[in-house]
């Protein structure tokens, strides 16, 4: 059973990026955390008990920052930039779910963190997955939102629609295809998969493309 104040949060904060690029509270410290073989770059703030905010594709962990300020009044929010992505260290390998699922254990570790909720969005639901079913035991509850995962129902019917051609969408030509267009290309996950396009604002689309297109970052989402 969910806490009335996730479900009340869930329904507050629905599953889409949030429209301004909020900063996080002055209380959140950001660090890089060597975790599982690479460096997480993680904020964290608030006390009580832990929770952890996975982000999807096409953002990075600056989208939990309202969500996070709210949780702070009474959790230690958790909040890393997936492998690859963010302020994350780029690694040439470790991209499948289960070693990032690892990442995840590897930052809880560091923070010398047992348990934790988890909250997690699009394929951080996938990353969150495979770290609570590697580590069932750390994860006391978990939010997951507005994503499938891999091997779970009908993931091969899933992945076969139009819609979804960029999971096939890889390798180096892809990369050249995209390379000086990441808004273009991330202007469609957005319009198209946000429950609201018009709440993904000019501010946080000039935000995230310019993440994304620095060196390494597309490769690295690709993989």
């Amino acid at each position: 059973m969910l806490k009335p104040a996730f479900l009340a949060l869930a329904m507050l904060f629905p599953a889409t990026a949030f429209a301004d690029v909020t900063p996080y509270p002055p209380n959140f410290q950001s660090e890089q955390i060597e975790a599982n073989g690479t460096s997480l770059f993680v904020r964290v703030g608030g006390s009580g008990p832990a929770v952890v905010l996975l982000h999807g594709f096409g953002e990075t962990g600056d989208m939990w920052a309202p969500l996070a300020a709210k949780l702070a009044a009474d959790h230690m929010v958790i909040v890393p930039d997936l492998r690859g992505m963010g302020n994350s260290a780029r690694p040439a390998t470790g991209y499948d779910k289960k070693t990032e699922g690892q990442d995840i254990a590897g930052l809880l570790d560091a923070l010398k963190v047992d348990l934790a909720d988890l909250v997690t969005h699009d394929i951080g639901n996938m990353v969150g997955y495979a770290f609570a079913a590697e580590h069932p035991k750390r994860v006391t509850r978990f939010v997951i939102i507005d994503a499938p995962l891999p091997g779970i129902g009908p993931w091969d019917q899933i992945v076969r629609s139009h819609a979804l051609w960029h999971f096939s969408f890889y390798g180096p030509d892809a990369e050249r295809l995209v390379q000086g267009r990441e808004r273009i290309y991330l202007d469609r996950f957005w319009n198209e998969f946000s429950a609201d396009p018009a709440q993904f604002d000019e501010a946080s689309r000039q935000h995230y493309a310019a993440i994304y297109a620095q060196p390494g970052a597309m490769h690295a989402a690709f993989e």
